[in-house]
């Protein structure tokens, strides 16, 4: 194995907790409700192509043509954005000034450009990164490999010299291939112990 020179981050369940259910517990009258409004309207597949480069306006406003009954319900997921913040996963943010210590520190996130600069804005952590590739910027998404090959030619660094810790298994599983070391970090995971197992922090 190379020896290691730079941690990369995903954002999203990692470091941020981001969740639609913190705005959208206080519009809806019951969580059924909620749920399937989550689940059956404003869905995963649909904010995903935000974060593939979308501009915000342009989603919301085929979603609306969709599903004129939620037109209001809709504007808010986008507009209401901060909302869905729930502020960082501390136990993992503690870790990043200590492995920049000895590592180069990038993001790899899949994101809309025009909601990070709000958490860039909230959280201090951004500052502390050495670099960071956000999806909406370069219209591409995780899992596709084109988005890791952009993080390793921009700031010229080896997969090989690189772990990747991410929430996603399909995200994981690109990086494998592309010869990063990886750390799927799953519900309940402490990654300050799995770093000190594998001897890196």
């Amino acid at each position: 194995m190379e020896s290691l020179k730079n941690i990369v981050f995903d954002f999203g369940g990692v470091l941020i907790d981001w969740n639609p259910i913190y705005l959208y517990r206080d519009i809806f009258d019951t969580e059924e409700e909620m749920n399937h409004f989550l689940a059956n309207v404003c869905r995963y597949d649909w904010n995903i192509l935000q974060d593939a480069g979308r501009s915000l306006a342009e989603g919301t406003r085929i979603l609306q043509a969709q599903h004129p009954e939620y037109r209001e319900e809709i504007a808010m997921y986008y507009g209401s954005w901060d909302k869905m913040l729930g502020g960082t996963i501390e136990e993992n943010i503690k870790l990043i000034k200590p492995l920049k210590e000895k590592y180069k520190v990038y993001g790899l996130t899949n994101w809309s450009a025009e909601t990070i600069p709000i958490a860039m804005e909230r959280y201090d952590f951004f500052k502390d990164l050495n670099g960071m590739v956000v999806s909406g910027a370069e219209k591409v998404i995780k899992p596709d490999p084109r988005l890791y090959h952009i993080l390793l030619g921009r700031y010229e660094i080896q997969a090989g010299e690189s772990l990747f810790i991410d929430d996603n298994y399909a995200n994981i599983e690109t990086a494998q291939q592309l010869g990063f070391q990886t750390i799927h970090l799953v519900d309940d995971a402490n990654l300050e112990e799995i770093l000190k197992a594998k001897a890196i922090l």
